[in-house]
């Protein structure tokens, strides 16, 4: 069972022309597992990604992809890639594209011919297969771009916004395709995405980068931690009880009127140290409306370490939580 993770960049920078890109950036992304990087625009994710795939040396640190050093010819062999403007020749089939791909990965032609149609299944395009890439929408050229990157069976997939222009069931569609290529363990995905919600359905743990560092980096949960309360709706506009309120102050809690009634908001998720405030609340005669745990959601965090780190790095969208937003 290989332990080594696929990548593990530490400290990795990246000057052009006395601009520095990379600030001494850490990553690691487990095997087996999706992992997402997020980042505004000309947070650095695209060169931490050429990096990674050797297309630009970087200015100083270190880093192993899939147990090798960074640069190592033979490594690239074992990673799949799908950029974010991925163009085929207008001429090609689906099919032809993939063969085409497969073939630059030098997988013998049998193997290329019957894990070419494995893959059009896989991606929904076998209606299509037979047809040129010029009649094809943006989506079907994702879907295609998708399964060439998938073409050698690598061991790490790198994939540079997917879902782009992409319909909502071909969006679901491919997030079950990511999952099961990264099942068992064998292949790890690392998503470069600026639709939230995808990451937050798809990934098990992500890195929010800006203006060339990592800011962040474990599960949503992990992230989350410091922001998991307890929010309680209590009813009616009239002042809450001393008791109510003293409640409140023993829980270390916070009180703020709404328009029918109250909202109380605890820190922590542990049920049982809200109990005494239900009590209270309860005991006064005060209608409880919802008690409901709440933490940060992934656009929470993300704006609150940005805004942390000085605001976006460039002008232009930041992310969305879905296509279009």
């Amino acid at each position: 069972m290989l332990t080594e993770p696929a990548v593990d960049l530490k400290g990795v920078r990246k000057r052009y022309r006395g601009v520095e890109a990379l600030r001494g950036a850490d990553l690691r992304v487990e095997r087996g597992e999706i992992f997402g990087l997020l980042g505004p625009n000309g947070a650095g994710k695209s060169t931490l990604v050429k990096i990674l795939l050797t297309l630009v040396r970087p200015s100083g640190g270190s880093g192993r992809v899939l147990g090798q050093p960074l640069g190592d010819r033979a490594t690239l062999a074992r990673v799949g890639y799908l950029p974010e403007n991925l163009r085929f020749p207008e001429y090609l089939t689906a099919r032809q594209a993939i063969d085409y791909f497969g073939a630059l990965s030098r997988v013998p032609r049998p193997e290329r011919r019957r894990r070419g149609a494995e893959l059009l299944e896989t991606v929904g395009m076998t209606a299509w297969a037979d047809r040129p890439v010029r009649t094809y929408s943006k989506g079907m050229r994702q879907r295609v771009g998708l399964a060439a990157a998938l073409a050698s069976d690598p061991d790490l997939l790198v994939l540079d916004e997917p879902t782009d222009g992409v319909d909502p069931v071909g969006r679901k569609e491919i997030r079950d395709v990511l999952v099961a290529a990264a099942a068992g363990g064998k292949r790890s995905v690392l998503l470069n995405s600026h639709l939230l919600s995808e990451v937050e359905a798809t990934c098990s743990r992500v890195a929010i980068l800006d203006k060339g560092q990592v800011l962040a980096q474990g599960s949503i949960d992990e992230l989350a931690g410091a922001d998991r309360r307890q929010v309680l709706e209590v009813a009616g506009t009239e002042p809450l009880a001393a008791e109510v309120l003293g409640a409140i102050a023993s829980v270390g809690g916070s009180v703020e009127p709404q328009t029918n009634g109250w909202r109380v908001q605890v820190a922590g998720h542990d049920p049982m140290a809200v109990q005494p405030l239900v009590d209270a609340i309860r005991g006064s005669g005060r209608l409880l409306r919802s008690l409901r745990p709440v933490q940060s959601s992934l656009e929470d965090l993300f704006v609150r370490l940005v805004a942390a780190s000085g605001g976006r790095s460039a002008p232009g969208g930041v992310l969305k939580r879905k296509a279009g937003a």
